[in-house]
């Protein structure tokens, strides 16, 4: 029996990863699972899964979440520091999809125990990536991307040797938006852009698929993970989403990964890892599909996916800026402060601000780590500097 944590089990990564374990009694044991606000599902699932402890990143929910697992045994915890602690208990496998960058520190502590990490949470390698990777070597950690982009690459690359990959494609559906005229970007709503036309998804990253920032964090997790450099990374859109993406070799030959659009799919492989096991999800008719098309993204309707290259290109610490930016913006977006066009335009005023700033911790010089210390601070500026231009924007507009 594999012993397994879920940060981040209330999300739908979170969900689907239960619902692969509930399919297999007697295969896995909970040790622990964690949330924030939803307080009902994080208790339920406690229960249905014998965890020994349910952690609420929400400190004030604390009493909530006792309240919901009195007399089950179950352990409870709250905060930030109790998730991370939550992260260090030893288990065979953890997974890691809390939402944004706050699932750095909590990914952190399972590698620097040396453990099994399946990675669903793209912001950790956007904001330390150099740190993320040195810590898994250093301990001999196991790191198992989760994104079903970064699954498929992972997926078409074992066996193969890193010299002779000479590019990667990751594919985008184009989101909500895709088809929309460009004038109609700058009055769509929270409520359009949190429509996937192909995934059930969460509604941070929906949104995030309709600006192509998920896309635009994607590049520079791909570059962590994979070590290519960005001008070797394209991405394409591919409206079908049947396509994850793709392995280019230097004699010309593709690898693609292909599946229906269910997140079960890289979730089940990073669970089973190294074997295949039987998942409980649609298998791929290509005749039934008919087709299979792709198309360049257009630079106008999504610049995140430049902004993304130019925080690689400014180096240091400017990807967690990015990230940071990236978030708040999106904080105020759903807030209705800004319109959905004006989300780019904060970051990419974050990162020219903040570049080479004083305020800023040191940038790295080359071979020279980032601390968590700093790419804290780099995140916190980041999001202070979005947020105040995203107030001035909401004074402007008023």
């Amino acid at each position: 029996m594999r012993t397994v944590t879920i940060l981040g089990s209330t999300g739908s990564i979170g969900q689907a990863t239960l619902d692969l374990i509930s399919r297999r009694e007697g295969d896995f044991a909970v040790e622990a699972l964690t949330g924030a606000g939803n307080i009902p599902l994080l208790a339920a699932q406690a229960i249905r899964h014998r965890a020994r402890l349910a952690v609420t990143a929400r400190e004030d929910l604390h009493a909530d979440l006792k309240a919901a697992l009195a007399g089950t045994g179950i352990e409870t915890a709250a905060g930030p520091a109790a998730v991370a602690e939550a992260a260090a208990r030893p288990v065979d496998w953890t997974m890691a999809a809390i939402v944004g960058a706050a699932g750095l520190v909590p990914s952190l502590a399972v590698l620097r125990r040396g453990g099994t990490l399946a990675l669903a949470n793209k912001e950790t390698l956007v904001a330390g990536g150099p740190l993320v990777m040195a810590e898994a070597a250093r301990t001999g950690a196991c790191l198992l991307p989760v994104d079903s982009e970064h699954s498929g690459l992972f997926q078409a690359l074992r066996g193969e040797r890193a010299e002779e990959v000479e590019r990667l494609i990751l594919t985008a559906s184009g989101g909500a938006f895709r088809d929309w005229p460009l004038h109609r970007l700058r009055e769509a709503t929270p409520e359009q852009a949190s429509t996937h036309p192909n995934w059930a998804m969460g509604q941070r990253i929906t949104i995030d698929s309709a600006s192509m920032f998920n896309k635009a964090l994607e590049i520079i997790e791909a570059h962590v993970l994979f070590g290519l450099p960005a001008d070797r990374i394209e991405v394409v859109i591919h409206p079908e989403s049947l396509v994850h993406a793709l392995v280019g070799f230097r004699d010309g030959a593709l690898i693609a990964h292909l599946g229906a659009p269910d997140m079960r799919h890289a979730i089940g492989f990073a669970l089973n890892h190294p074997l295949r096991e039987a998942l409980p999800v649609e298998r791929l008719d290509l005749v039934r599909a008919g087709r299979l098309t792709f198309r360049e993204p257009d630079p106008a309707r999504y610049p995140a996916l430049r902004l993304a290259r130019l925080a690689m290109e400014q180096g240091g610490l400017m990807p967690a800026v990015f990230n940071a930016a990236k978030e708040a913006a999106l904080d105020a977006f759903l807030a209705r402060a800004i319109r959905f066009t004006q989300m780019a335009e904060i970051v990419e005023r974050t990162l020219d601000r903040l570049s080479g700033d004083g305020r800023m911790p040191r940038l790295c010089r080359a071979g020279e780590m980032p601390g968590l210390d700093d790419i804290l601070e780099a995140d916190r500026l980041g999001r202070k500097e979005a947020a105040a231009l995203a107030g001035r924007m909401t004074r402007e507009e008023a």
